[in-house]
């Protein structure tokens, strides 16, 4: 899945963290694991964000483990970004919150026998289910009957699985053993676990089969979970459409059913609508009537049929899937439009059709997402030599919805700004969002639903992979300019090191027994750090073997679950190394190494401890030995190798090394890991790297970057040795290595951000950078200009605006009166409308303030609306802000909060106002501050 909340810090260019955080898919910093005191937060408004994506941390807590509820999946398949605060706001929003949470110790490993305390039990196991679902959307309601074939593995005096929201209606249960059919009668309800118990009057035989029959109703609510309720504005009037959204747990909310991953089953649907709506599902549809009252009407869903009397209503039957597990079976209902396409597969040589789908006000925008999907789908099934097994795969675009996307088999679904981009204004960044997006959905069909991890603890089998090959393999081969692959470094590596330098971080495979505290688990390390991990492992063995491992692996568990012992033994299997053992610590241990270099008169000596954001860590954080593949960059003769089969597996080691000719460890970035070099060592690199011909490349300069602005701020270099390194670089030109200079002062910026006289010497810093590329670069967007030229003058407008040059704000606010005056937007460019609207508020009053509304409420594309709530969080008014936080609680859609809080988390004059929100509000926008505490983003401006 593709958390949205992952993403967040690619929209917001100010940078209000502490913390380093690169805008990747999980910026997520001074992680606080909280448990509210309301524990039925479904009568609570903001009740969609109970995730842990995905995706998107100062010490409050040690060794976290997964046992308590985060509210809210940060995620591509699925992909926000946000950043952290200061410590000091992080401080006041805790201590003002501390009447309504309590903030836990969590520990790595499970207690003996937890497992089966939070599981099914295992007596029967369901293999087929048939399940049908009338959809009412004008009384936004649903009702249905489940028939589920059960395996009787135990003799069975009851029936135990999960529920949640529905109302239960008649229960029977034949047997074939029997030959008889009995009524299974309520006995219970665990509200905590979620699950219906059922008595039996005969006991099931062992080996015996069994079909369940459950009727069920519920209400379509707005939460973004189960089965729920969309709105979109057609012709004036507010129009609903219904959705699913079942990861990770949600599945039980739609329909009674054994709602763990382990137990796959086919599932045969069967939608009940009227006659004038759309209706999908993971299958294509095999019949699709209007229904005749008395007429062929099958007697167990007669009851359902009979409400549809006196009204046009069809009845939707789709084909039988293949085994998969409950979180990704999906359907919807409602009047949707759709693009088509098909692709021929190049091992079977099938015809795959394509469609996706939207309401009809924005179907217009959907075409770049359905030429990516087109694009990717068919290099997947080469790369990974297994067939793509469904018959059709459909995208639907949603007016709401609670991650950034999710891979249901099929049936990808995802937000508006995940998938949908104006083809005649779409700047670069929404463009990489949505090819990405998409990829990584489309990676999901063989990572997660083709093989599944066989419980959450392998949530990075999933994730992990799909992070990898979704943003940066496979989109490499389509957009080879976007230079995915070095992007990464700051998407993904950074950000992931910069959660991972946290005593409250966790490993990637964290033990999470309870299904209630699952969402924990969505954030930068299942996706982000288990990517780095396994890009590191890629390097290390050969990419060729590596997916030639992949695909092992995929193979072997075809249909089936798998734990992480599977993947290494694919690998192992491909490379004839011992996998296991290389990666174990990876895997299983919190944290990632710091390596400090010394020299002598023979060479270099490394020494690897724990790299923790707070500088050196004690003894007893500090036990873990990793396998660090030290690629080792060495120069002779005037050239240059890369030693990728050197590691270091002990404490410490010394290497024989010329050290009067230029080197350098962790080449071109690949490595897991910070290097720590002497002053004198950086200053050498960072020159040898600024000359035009270096043997250092594009991904050391911004690795070096990132390590010695981290370093700095941990106590273990000087801020000087950084800036010597900024001042040698001056004439850069990389986009990229720019991102990564800007990222890192604004990280210093919002250490000192309750020190006026420090941030204007810093911002004053700022404009010596960023300006004289503006000037430079100008604010014209050529149509053949490369994508590095687009987003480094994007870049620099936005730092140099943030720091606050007269100039640059004076030339934004002239194109933003334009706008306003005419509703001409041509002065405006697709990639500057963000720092536009941010100028016009921040630097302008209520009139601006009231025309980020205006647009917010009817924005002509997802990006202009983003760019909206960036303008209303930038005010500097207190009265404005106050209003801002009046419309978050009044008229902000669910899935928009955490953009609010995101954008006036990164403006300083709003940061005190916002923890006194938090604090008056608690009751009603828990969920949202939970998810806001945990995911505060990188931003600059």
């Amino acid at each position: 899945m593709s958390s949205s909340f992952l993403h967040v810090q690619r929209r917001v260019p100010l940078c209000f963290s502490r913390d380093i955080h690169s805008r990747g898919a999980h910026a997520t910093q001074l992680r606080v694991y909280v448990q509210p005191k309301i524990t039925n937060s479904t009568t609570r408004r903001w009740m969609g964000f109970q995730k842990g994506p995905c995706a998107h941390q100062s010490q409050i807590i040690q060794k976290p483990r997964c046992d308590l509820s985060r509210h809210s999946k940060t995620a591509n398949s699925r992909n926000l970004n946000l950043r952290p605060l200061s410590s000091s706001l992080i401080s006041s929003a805790r201590s003002s919150l501390s009447n309504h949470l309590h903030f836990a110790q969590m520990s790595n490993t499970a207690p003996s026998g937890d497992a089966d305390k939070y599981r099914l039990p295992t007596n029967v196991r369901p293999t087929h289910y048939d399940v049908t679902i009338k959809t009412d959307l004008e009384e936004l309601t649903f009702q249905g009957l489940v028939k589920v074939s059960l395996d009787v593995k135990a003799d069975t005096p009851k029936i135990v699985l999960n529920t949640s929201e529905l109302d239960l209606g008649k229960a029977t249960i034949y047997s074939d053993a029997l030959k008889a059919e009995q009524v299974a009668t309520f006995s219970s309800f665990d509200k905590a676990q979620e699950r219906t118990t059922y008595q039996l009057n005969d006991v099931l035989p062992a080996g015996s089969k069994a079909e369940l029959k459950i009727a069920f109703s519920g209400k379509l609510t707005g939460n973004m979970l189960g089965y729920y309720k969309s709105s979109w504005e057609h012709e004036g009037k507010t129009k609903n459409y219904a959705l699913t959204q079942f990861e990770p747990t949600a599945a039980r909310r739609a329909f009674p059913c054994w709602d763990e991953p382990l137990l796959k089953a086919t599932f045969a649907i069967t939608l009940i609508s009227r006659a004038d709506t759309v209706s999908l599902s993971n299958m294509p549809a095999i019949s699709e009537e209007v229904i005749e009252p008395g007429v062929n009407t099958p007697a167990d869903i007669a009851d359902i049929i009979a409400t549809t009397r006196n009204e046009k209503w069809k009845i939707t039957k789709y084909e039988t899937t293949p085994p998969m597990s409950s979180y990704i079976v999906a359907f919807a209902n409602g009047h949707f439009e759709f693009l088509e396409k098909s692709v021929v597969m190049p091992l079977s040589g099938k015809t795959v059709p394509l469609r996706i789908y939207t309401t009809s006000d924005v179907i217009h925008q959907a075409q770049f997402a359905l030429d990516v999907k087109a694009a990717v789908l068919p290099l997947y099934e080469k790369v990974f030599d297994v067939e793509y097994p469904l018959p059709k795969l459909d995208t639907l675009v949603a007016s709401d919805f609670d991650a950034g996307a999710m891979e249901n088999w099929g049936l990808i679904t995802g937000r508006t700004s995940a998938f949908l981009l104006d083809p005649k204004r779409a700047d670069q960044q929404a463009k990489k969002r949505v090819a990405s997006v998409q990829s990584h959905e489309v990676a999901h069909m063989w990572f997660g639903n083709i093989t599944t991890m066989e419980w959450w603890n392998y949530l990075y089998l999933n994730e992990g992979f799909a992070t990898l090959m979704g943003e940066v393999i496979i989109p490499d081969k389509v957009f080879p300019e976007w230079r995915v692959t070095s992007e990464f470094i700051t998407e993904h590596l950074n950000s992931a090191l910069a959660l991972d330098a946290k005593l409250s971080s966790h490993p990637i495979e964290v033990d999470c027994p309870d299904a209630n505290h699952i969402n924990q688990i969505f954030d930068a390390l299942s996706y982000s750090k288990a990517a780095s991990v396994l890009r590191m492992l890629s390097n290390y063995v050969g990419e060729e073997k590596f997916l030639k491992g992949v695909s092992l692996y995929l193979k072997k568990k075809l249909f089936a679950n798998s734990v992480t012992h599977d993947l290494w033994e694919g690998i192992s299997t491909a490379t004839g190394v011992n996998i296991t053992q290389l990666m174990e610590n990876w895997i299983t241990k919190i944290g990632y190494p710091v390596l400090t270099v010394t020299e002598d008169s023979k060479g270099i000596h490394i020494r690897q401890d724990r790299f923790l954001e707070t500088g050196p860590a004690d003894p007893k954080d500090n036990e873990t030995i990793w396998n660090i593949p030290l690629s080792l960059l060495s120069t002779k003769d005037g050239k240059s190798s890369v030693d990728t089969s050197a590691i270091l597996q002990e404490r410490q080691t010394a290497i024989a090394l010329d050290t009067t000719k230029p080197f350098k460890l962790n080449a071109d970035t690949t490595g897991v890991y910070r290097v720590l070099y002497t002053p004198e060592r950086l200053a050498q690199i960072a020159a040898e790297a600024a000359k035009e011909d270096s043997v250092f490349s594009l991904n050391d300069r911004m690795g070096l970057a990132q390590d010695s602005f981290a370093l700095s701020k941990a106590g273990l270099a000087t801020l000087s040795s950084s800036l010597t390194l900024v001042d040698l670089w001056k004439n850069e030109k990389e986009y990229l290595v720019w991102q990564v200079i800007g990222n890192g002062v604004g990280e210093l910026l919002s250490i000192w951000w309750e020190h006026p006289e420090v941030v204007d010497k810093l911002n004053a810093f700022r404009r010596t950078l960023f300006v004289p590329l503006v000037e430079k670069l100008g604010y014209e967007y050529a149509e053949k200009e490369s994508r590095d030229t687009s987003l480094l003058r994007t870049l620099a407008v936005e730092q140099a605006v943030g720091a606050g040059d007269e100039g640059v704000i004076k030339e934004l606010q002239s194109r933003f009166r334009h706008y306003n005056e005419t509703g001409d937007d041509s002065k405006i460019p697709a990639d500057l409308l963000r720092p536009v609207f941010f100028a016009a508020v921040k630097y302008g009053g209520r009139a601006e303030y009231d025309a980020m509304i205006r647009i917010h409420d009817k924005p002509k594309t997802p990006s202009e609306k983003m760019a909206a709530i960036r303008g209303m969080g930038a005010t500097q008014d207190p009265a404005l802000l106050e209003e801002t936080t009046k419309f978050i609680t009044n008229k902000a859609r669910d899935q928009d909060v955490i953009y609010f809080f995101g954008f006036m988390g990164a403006n300083f004059k709003a940061r005190r106002l916002l923890t006194k929100y938090l604090q008056e509000e608690y009751d009603v926008v828990s969920d949202v501050v939970i998810l806001w505490l945990r995911m505060q983003s990188d931003c600059y401006l």
